[in-house]
C-alpha cells in the first residue's frame, strides 16, 4: 500500500459513537448493518448489544478490515465481515432493522433503503458538497423511501465511493487577474459564512459548489467559491476592519449571489440549527427539508 498523506479512516471520539448508538435505539434481536468497520470498535459495541450473528460490517480497505477482524477476535467477537463497497451495502444479509454509517454521505445509497425492513431505522452522517454535515435519522417506509430529521453534528470522513477531486483555483480562471470576472463589493463578510452549521444551510441551497480559502501572511483571505462542473467561480476578499468586501464573479452561475441569497435565507428563518432540517430519500431524488417533509428548502443554481 502507497502511504499517503491524507488520512482515510480514523477511530470515532467515544462520546460521538456512543451518541449515535443511543440515536439507533437497538432493541434485543435486531440485526444491523455497519458502514464503515474502521478499527472495529463500533462492531465490537453492537456485537457485546446485540450478538455478533446479528451484526454485519463491510469495510472497503481489505486491511483495515483484516486489522479490525484480529481486534475483534482477541475480543471474542464475530462480526460477519465484509470487504467491499460500502455504497452497496450487503444484500445477502438483508434485511436489516438498523444501518448505521461511520462514515459520512451526501446522498444516501438507495441500497441501504432497500436493504432496511419498513420500519427500520438509517442513521448516517449527511452533509452537502459545500460543507457543514450533521447525523440524519430515518426511517424506513412500505414504499421504498426513508425519511426523517437530522438530530446532531458530525463530521466523518467521506464514503470512499463520493469523494469528489476538487481543482485548483487556478482551473477556473481563463486568463490573468480577474480573467473574465466581474467585479462587485458586498457587505456579507466571508467570515459570516464560514460555521458548520452555516455552511450546511448554504449547501442544501447551492448545490455542486464548494468553497476554498486561500490565506495570507498579513491575516486577510480570498474565499473561493467554484462548481463542480468547472464552469463557474467567485471569489471575496476579507480584510480586518472592513465593513464592504471585494467580490469578483464569472461563469453561468452567480456563485457569490446564490451563496449571499443562501445565507439570508437562513436569517430569514430564524437561522435554524440542525434539528430543524430533515432528509427525504426516494429511488429518484434527495430533498432537504425544514421543519416537515411538506416544507423542501428551496434550491439555487
Amino acid at each position: 500500500m502507497t502511504r499517503g498523506t491524507v488520512p482515510t479512516s480514523s477511530s470515532s471520539m467515544p462520546t460521538m459513537v456512543f451518541s449515535m448508538l443511543k440515536a439507533l435505539e437497538v432493541s434485543d434481536g435486531d440485526r444491523v448493518l455497519e458502514i464503515g468497520t474502521g478499527t472495529g470498535w463500533n462492531a465490537a459495541l453492537l456485537s457485546h448489544r446485540l450478538g455478533s450473528g446479528n451484526v454485519v460490517t463491510v469495510e472497503v480497505d481489505a486491511s483495515s478490515a483484516a486489522a479490525a477482524q484480529r481486534r475483534l477476535a482477541r475480543a471474542g467477537y464475530a462480526p460477519l465481515p465484509i470487504v467491499g463497497d460500502g455504497a452497496a451495502g450487503y444484500a445477502k444479509g438483508a434485511p436489516y432493522d438498523r444501518v448505521i454509517a461511520t462514515c459520512s454521505v451526501r446522498e444516501i445509497p438507495h441500497a441501504w433503503v432497500e436493504q432496511t425492513r419498513p420500519g427500520g431505522v438509517i442513521l448516517a452522517p449527511w452533509g452537502p458538497e459545500y460543507g457543514g454535515e450533521a447525523l440524519v435519522r430515518l426511517t424506513v417506509g412500505d414504499d421504498g423511501t426513508a425519511s426523517g430529521p437530522f438530530v446532531a453534528s458530525s463530521a466523518f470522513m467521506r464514503l470512499r465511493q463520493q469523494r469528489t477531486d476538487r481543482p485548483n483555483s487556478l482551473t477556473y480562471l481563463s486568463g490573468p487577474w480577474p480573467a473574465d470576472g466581474k467585479r462587485g463589493t458586498t457587505d456579507l463578510s466571508p467570515d459570516e459564512i464560514g460555521g458548520w452549521l452555516d455552511m450546511f444551510a448554504i449547501g442544501v441551497r447551492v448545490p455542486e459548489a464548494f468553497p476554498l480559502t486561500e490565506r495570507y501572511a498579513d491575516g486577510s483571505y480570498t474565499l473561493w467559491l467554484h462548481d463542480t462542473a468547472v464552469t463557474s467561480w467567485a471569489t471575496a476578499d476579507w480584510e480586518p476592519n472592513r465593513t464592504e468586501f471585494e467580490i469578483v464573479q464569472s461563469g453561468p452561475r452567480r456563485l457569490w449571489d446564490d451563496v449571499s441569497a443562501a445565507r439570508h435565507w437562513w436569517d430569514k428563518q430564524g437561522r435554524p440549527g440542525f434539528e430543524r432540517f430533515g432528509l427525504t430519500v426516494a429511488p429518484d431524488r434527495q430533498t432537504v427539508w425544514l421543519d416537515n417533509p411538506t416544507n423542501p428548502v428551496p434550491v439555487r443554481g
